[in-house]
């Protein structure tokens, strides 16, 4: 992708892929996911699996693009997620913020300007 650094060691190495995250980045794994929840205090459910699906799907339908278009992502989660009260309920489910707290679980660098408090915060 290029929303990433490209290292050639990445690229030949064998990609290890989750049949339930068929769109992660070569070096993400569950157990990342977890360890970075765990130090954020966040216990994870299905419904932030499905998020971080979500955005890795985002992503690499979007990988031919230079930059992560912000509002984009921002009405693409609200929509997938509209049935169960859209972003409101994603700033339930990720209290430092859906677009950032999130991007950092699936392994995704978090679009410019998501610090801002609307989108939640990267810092």
């Amino acid at each position: 992708m290029l929303h990433d650094s490209t290292d050639i060691n990445r690229l030949i190495q064998e990609p290890v892929t989750d049949p339930d995250f068929p769109h992660a980045p070569l070096d993400w794994t569950r157990k990342e996911a977890e360890k970075i929840a765990r130090d954020e205090r966040l216990e994870l459910t299905e419904d932030h699996w499905e998020t971080l699906r979500a955005l890795q799907n985002y992503y690499a339908h979007h990988e031919d693009d230079s930059v992560i278009n912000l509002r984009d992502l921002h009405d693409a989660l609200d929509e997938h997620f509209h049935q169960k009260g859209g972003l409101k309920y994603l700033y339930a489910l990720f209290p430092g913020g859906p677009i950032a707290q999130s991007c950092r679980l699936a392994g995704l660098k978090a679009p410019f300007m998501a610090s801002d408090h609307s989108f939640g915060s990267v810092a």
